[in-house]
């Protein structure tokens, strides 16, 4: 079982020594599979980064340290959320990707979000399976790579 004590004093400890001073919560989300790790912070933006890179930057290392000092027999999944960034991004998301399911289910014309990275495109992804009026797709390579919305 993952030490979700051990889990915060760990980053607590990695925000210290960086010289950073945040509130650090811990919890479990989807029956203990999923570790989830809400920072609160004075200066969020430096944290976050443009976009959100240095909040997937200092995820990737944090999950590396964690997964080295909690070992367990079973795969965990770690999220790191900074003043609730990702939170509110995602609400986004599923608001703009309604909306232009929306658009395009009236005007029965596709349409391309901009490129983005895999995770955001997920959650376009899921918050519109659910539809039958229209059809979603990824398209492109790399950082070039955009969920597109069809009419069904």
């Amino acid at each position: 079982m993952i030490d979700l004590k051990l889990a915060k004093q760990t980053v607590e400890y990695f925000f210290r020594d960086m010289t950073f001073e945040v509130n650090v919560e811990a919890s479990f989300l989807d029956e203990r599979q999923t570790l989830l790790i809400n920072i609160d912070t004075i200066d969020p933006q430096v944290l976050i980064g443009t976009r959100g890179q240095t909040l997937k930057d200092i995820s990737h290392v944090l999950k590396i340290i964690l997964r080295k000092k909690i070992i367990l027999d079973y795969p965990f999944f770690i999220e790191i959320d900074i003043n609730e960034y990702r939170k509110k991004k995602a609400e986004y998301l599923k608001e703009l990707a309604i909306s232009t399911a929306d658009e395009v289910s009236l005007s029965q014309k596709e349409k391309a979000f901009p490129p983005m990275p895999a995770d955001e495109r997920r959650i376009i992804h899921l918050e519109l399976a659910k539809r039958e009026d229209i059809v979603t797709e990824s398209e492109g390579e790399g950082e070039d790579r955009k969920v597109i919305v069809k009419p069904r």
